[in-house]
């Protein structure tokens, strides 16, 4: 047991499968869905009670938005822990052949809120990881679009857990924070303010996953993630991308343009960490939680700072800033470190990843990756 973690006993199933007492908490709601869509909520309404899995019995997991920067990886996690029939993971995309073959996948479009439904029934899910989103940059360029999936897809989701008593994962940013907020550190709590739809739809998860939580007992967890850092997905359209690009280019062509300003730092984390850290939350008994949103904090670095590192390995690497307006705005409004004391305190969480360790390991996947494909290394 990590020091400084409140120890508790838990009054439900091992790992917590079901919340507490949401479904007898929301006789009280009308007969619409808590985002006023006139669906058939009849369970809400009735005398039913929740139905909980026997105690040993492992969690069954959805991961929606599957095949972004984060859902494979978080699916092998689960997978090894849990069984790998107990974790389906979706996307509106084709998989490639290896993620196809390593786990159940099915489509699921978070708009289509019957059909995600019927996910969720036929398959007895009992976690549910939504990682739908159209992330900073992407969002800006398409305001409607991301409005649709982070706000719509998401209203979707929160009916489906409240009426399913499942307990709901929906990750947050740094991109949650605006200008006015404190930015070194950001705390847990304070005023955020975001100036990008991503940062607003993100605000407005939370809020309404804590509403619910505190009005009818939906199990809602969420975790403000950093720059999250990986090799095996390619930049999805983030203000933080740079931070993969560099490795990439660092290997490749030995030239990496930056399109933000080489002084301006940003909380980070390796991927491993990132998935670690959803994990442990997931698993965290709901009596250690004292909040429902955390921050998780690993390094901060700035892309000079980065380049620096790579150059330990790599003399030859170049690196121009051209700062592109949007993403440089963006970035500026953003905190320059997290403070994550009360994640550490509650559920113990630690990174294992700073800058120098992150280093290391991304040139060395990248290198044995452009081996593997047969591509030529810088």
């Amino acid at each position: 047991m990590q020091l400084g973690v409140r120890v508790c006993v838990p009054t439900v199933a091992v790992l917590g499968l079901f919340c507490r007492g949401c479904l007898s908490r929301a006789r009280s709601l009308p007969g619409r869905s808590v985002s006023s869509l006139p669906r058939q909520m009849s369970r809400w309404n009735s005398r039913e009670t929740c139905s909980p899995p026997p105690p040993q019995e492992n969690p069954r997991v959805l991961i929606t938005g599957g095949l972004g920067q984060l859902g494979v990886g978080l699916a092998q996690m689960l997978r090894k822990q849990y069984g790998t029939e107990n974790v389906i993971l979706s996307d509106i995309k084709k998989p490639p052949p290896h993620v196809y073959t390593s786990g159940p996948f099915v489509y699921a479009d978070v708009l289509d809120y019957k059909h995600l439904r019927e996910l969720i029934v036929n398959n007895r899910i009992t976690w549910l990881v939504h990682y739908s989103a159209l992330l900073s940059a992407v969002g800006e360029a398409n305001v409607a679009l991301a409005r649709k999936i982070n706000i719509t897809g998401l209203h979707n989701v929160l009916d489906l857990a409240l009426e399913n008593c499942l307990r709901l994962f929906v990750p947050s940013t740094i991109g949650a924070f605006g200008p006015s907020s404190p930015r070194d550190p950001a705390p847990d709590l304070c005023v955020q303010r975001p100036r990008t739809i991503y940062g607003v739809s993100k605000v407005h998860g939370e809020l309404m996953g804590e509403y619910l939580h505190h009005k009818y007992g939906l199990d809602f967890r969420c975790l403000r993630y950093p720059g999250v850092i990986s090799v095996n997905t390619p930049p999805g359209g983030g203000t933080t991308d740079y931070a993969v690009q560099i490795f990439h280019d660092a290997l490749s062509t030995g030239h990496h343009e930056c399109y933000l300003r080489p002084d301006t730092r940003l909380p980070m984390m390796h991927i491993s960490d990132c998935h670690r850290a959803t994990i442990e939350f997931m698993q965290a008994p709901e009596c250690q939680l004292s909040l429902r949103t955390y921050n998780i904090a690993a390094m901060s670095f700035t892309p000079e700072e980065v380049a620096q590192e790579i150059r330990k390995h790599l003399p030859h690497l170049k690196v121009t800033y051209n700062p592109d307006s949007v993403r440089q705005t963006i970035a500026d409004s953003w905190p320059v470190r997290f403070d994550d004391t009360n994640a550490r305190r509650d559920w113990g969480w630690a990174p294992a990843f700073g800058l120098e360790e992150l280093v290391t390991d991304m040139l060395r996947s990248i290198r044995d990756k452009r081996t593997n494909e047969g591509l030529p290394v810088s």
